[in-house]
């Protein structure tokens, strides 16, 4: 079982770029484990750290100006291969969610698998949001599951959001897809045994 997700209320990480992939998001070099454990060190790898392996200080995660468990991204977020790596990562950075105007699916359902909600807003409220955050890095951003809205407080703005309601049931409820088939082995077994006739 993973924390269950409802309301969520935090200060936002602006990464306006868009096309980001996976392979920036965790450079494929990293991905020979097979457990989640570390990922997050290696978040956005190449971009935190120069070649000489030194923190790059301009880069928003090493700046300590912005701060939280949201990410603000650019259009197309989560592009290129479909590694389950990348949502590992930003998990275990810290992010419980990703703001964008568009998320490659894949990328999307590995996200909502791992507790990770990706919210895709307008382009326009995306830009609001980014420019908010920009201005003002204590500002905070509203994601209310149970509802599908997502709140800019410093302008009370909100926008509703879909996701799929099956996905949406699991991130309350702290399940993932083996969690949700355990929760209904009875009910699987009683329809298996009719289905044969047992």
């Amino acid at each position: 079982m993973k924390e269950k997700f409802e309301i969520l209320t935090s200060t936002c990480v602006p990464l306006p770029l868009e096309n980001i992939d996976t392979d920036q998001i965790i450079p494929a070099r990293f991905l020979k484990a097979t457990t989640r454990e570390g990922f997050g060190d290696n978040l956005f790898r190449d971009w935190r750290y120069g070649k000489d392996g030194k923190l790059n200080p301009d880069f928003v995660l090493n700046k300590g100006t912005y701060y939280g468990q949201i990410l603000v991204a650019g259009k197309n977020f989560g592009s290129g291969s479909s590694r389950e790596h990348a949502a590992w990562a930003l998990v275990g950075y810290g992010f419980k969610v990703i703001v964008s105007s568009f998320f490659a699916d894949i990328f999307k359902n590995n996200s909502m698998n791992n507790g990770l909600l990706p919210v895709v807003v307008s382009p326009e409220f995306l830009n609001e949001i980014l420019k908010t955050v920009t201005e003002n890095p204590a500002s905070t951003l509203t994601i209310d599951l149970p509802s599908q809205t997502i709140t800019n407080n410093a302008t009370h703005r909100s926008e509703h959001f879909d996701i799929n309601s099956y996905k949406k049931d699991n991130l309350i409820n702290g399940r993932d897809d083996i969690d949700f088939l355990l929760a209904n082995k009875e009910k699987i077994e009683q329809f298996e045994k009719k289905r044969t006739g047992e």
